[in-house]
């Protein structure tokens, strides 16, 4: 059986997405986040597990958001990165937030774990 799978993986992110709409993003991704994790948003900004968690507390949640383009690449035994394109809306924001998402994973402890997430924003 393949080790996170690309069912899996989507399944994860979804969840990621479902907790930035229900104002719970910040414990989800504490517990997710490996200890040295990062996460590399559009602006170049380079956050640490801590550092996501506390901004995502304060952050406005997301209404909408849809995702596809789904592609897993296998990293080894235990590690897979997931690409995907999201597109997001939030209330009180014309344009919406379209971007490609990288998220490496690896299993520790026999459970997923993000190792690093990267944004790439796409051109409206």
């Amino acid at each position: 059986m393949e080790t996170l799978s690309i069912d899996e993986l989507i399944r994860i992110e979804t969840a990621g997405w479902d907790a930035l709409c229900s104002s719970t993003a910040g414990a989800f991704y504490e517990a997710l986040m490996t200890s040295e994790a990062v996460m590399i948003l559009v602006d170049g900004t380079v956050l640490d597990r801590a550092t996501i968690a506390r901004s995502l507390e304060d952050s406005p949640p997301w209404d909408a958001y849809d995702l596809s383009d789904f592609r897993r690449i296998a990293i080894g035994p235990d590690s897979a990165a997931l690409v995907y394109r999201a597109r997001a809306t939030r209330a009180g924001v014309t344009q919406p937030f379209v971007a490609y998402m990288a998220s490496v994973y690896t299993v520790l402890d026999g459970r997923p774990r993000l190792a690093l997430y990267q944004q790439t924003l796409l051109t409206p």
